[in-house]
C-alpha cells in the first residue's frame, strides 16, 4: 500500500478500476475506502480473511488484506504529510508481503511508494524499500543476500553500485568487488528480461571517464580490473564509459536501437536522471538479487497530491506489467 498519506493507496485503486482484481492489495482496508472516497468510481473493499478468499470476490469488489500490526490510528495520520503512523504501516506491509512471497502465497511484490523520513520515525534502520526487502527477504539465520537497485523504462535500463548513501559515502564504496558483484548481479538478473547475453555498458566514476587518471583514477584502479574479472567469467560487460555519454549510447529508440542492454552506474542520481527524464510515467524500480520479484513505480508519495485523487498511476501500472514478465520470466526458467 505503501504511505498512507501519500498517494499511493489512490495509484493502486486507479490501477485496480482498469483492470488489477487478480492482484491482492496488502494494507488497510480504510484508508483504501478513503483513497476511493477521492475518486469518481465505486468499489467494495473486501477485508480478506485468507488469500483463498480473493478468487471468489465479485466484479467491482478489491481484496485487501491487512497485517496483523497496522497502527489502529492510522486514519488519524493526516493526508499529505510525514506520520509515524504512516511509516510503520508502510514497514507492516512490506513485511506481510515479503512473508506472503516467501511462503509461496503471491508471485511477486509491487510496492506502492513510502516515505523514508516516515520510516526512520517509526524506527526503522532502514532508509528505503531495497535495503528493507534486502533484510527481510533473507533466509533466517543468514546474513542479507547483495541486491541492486535497477531502474528501467522501455528505453534504457540503469543498475546501480551504491544505492541510498551520500555523494561522499558512495564513493568510498565503489571498489572493484562491489563493482564485480554488481555486474553478476545484473548478468544473473537479466535472464528474466529474456537476455542471455546483456551488453553490459559500465559507467566510469568520474568526469570523462577520469580522462586516463587526469581526473581521478577509479577507473583504472577499481572500475576497469572490476570489468576484466567479469569478462573473465564470460560476461559481456565493457568500459568504463565517459557518465556524460554512455545512457545516450544505451538509449533504445526507433531512430536508435542503442549500444547497450543496460548501463551500471555508480551512484544514485547518475543512474536514475537519465532514466527519469525520459519520463516518470513509464519508469520502474526492480531489486535485482532477491528470491522473489518486486518492482515499484519510479516516483515518490506526492504529499501535494495526496487526497487530490489528482495523481498519475501510469508508472505503477507500467511497474505491474513488469513485475508479471519477470514473474513469468522466473517461472520459464524454473525459478
Amino acid at each position: 500500500m505503501g504511505d498512507a498519506c501519500g498517494i499511493g493507496p489512490e495509484i493502486i485503486a486507479k490501477w485496480w478500476r482498469a483492470g488489477g482484481g487478480s492482484a491482492v492489495v496488502v494494507g488497510s482496508p480504510a484508508v483504501m475506502r478513503r483513497a476511493l472516497g477521492w475518486l469518481p468510481f465505486s468499489c467494495e473493499v473486501v477485508a480478506l480473511n485468507s488469500l483463498a478468499e480473493q478468487a471468489s470476490l465479485a466484479s467491482g469488489q478489491m481484496g485487501v488484506w491487512a497485517p496483523p500490526c497496522l497502527p489502529e490510528d492510522l486514519l488519524d495520520a493526516p493526508i499529505g504529510q510525514v506520520d509515524v503512523r504512516a511509516g510503520r504501516a508502510a514497514a507492516a506491509c512490506i513485511r506481510e508481503a515479503v512473508r506472503l512471497a516467501q511462503q509461496g502465497q503471491v508471485a511477486g511484490i509491487v510496492t506502492a511508494p513510502l516515505h523514508k523520513e516516515a520510516l526512520a520515525l517509526a524506527g526503522e534502520p532502514y532508509p528505503g524499500h531495497t535495503e528493507l526487502l534486502q533484510a527481510e527477504g533473507s533466509p533466517p539465520g543468514q546474513p542479507p543476500a547483495p541486491v541492486r537497485m535497477m531502474l528501467a523504462n522501455e528505453q534504457l535500463k540503469t543498475v546501480l553500485v551504491t544505492i541510498h548513501v551520500s555523494l561522499r559515502e558512495a564513493i568510498e564504496q565503489v571498489t572493484q568487488a562491489a563493482v564485480l558483484e554488481t555486474i553478476r548481479i545484473t548478468q544473473a538478473s537479466a535472464q528474466l528480461w529474456g537476455m542471455l547475453r546483456p551488453r553490459i555498458a559500465v559507467a566510469g566514476l568520474n568526469p570523462h571517464a577520469g580522462e586516463g587518471g587526469l581526473f581521478g583514477n577509479e577507473e583504472l584502479t577499481i572500475i576497469g580490473p572490476a570489468i576484466e574479472a567479469a569478462r573473465a567469467e564470460g560476461i559481456e560487460a565493457s568500459g568504463p564509459y565517459a557518465p556524460d555519454t554512455v545512457f545516450m549510447r544505451a538509449r533504445h529508440a526507433p531512430e536508435h536501437p542503442g549500444e547497450f542492454d543496460v548501463v551500471i552506474a555508480m551512484y544514485h542520481d547518475q543512474g536514475l536522471i537519465p532514466v527519469k527524464y525520459l519520463g516518470l510515467d513509464q519508469g520502474v524500480n526492480v531489486t535485482l538479487g532477491l528470491p522473489f520479484v518486486r518492482t515499484s513505480p519510479d516516483h515518490g508519495t506526492a504529499f501535494d497530491l495526496a487526497g487530490t485523487g489528482q495523481a498519475d498511476e501510469a508508472s505503477f501500472t507500467h511497474a505491474v506489467k513488469v513485475a508479471r514478465m519477470l514473474v513469468a520470466g522466473r517461472l520459464g526458467l524454473g525459478g
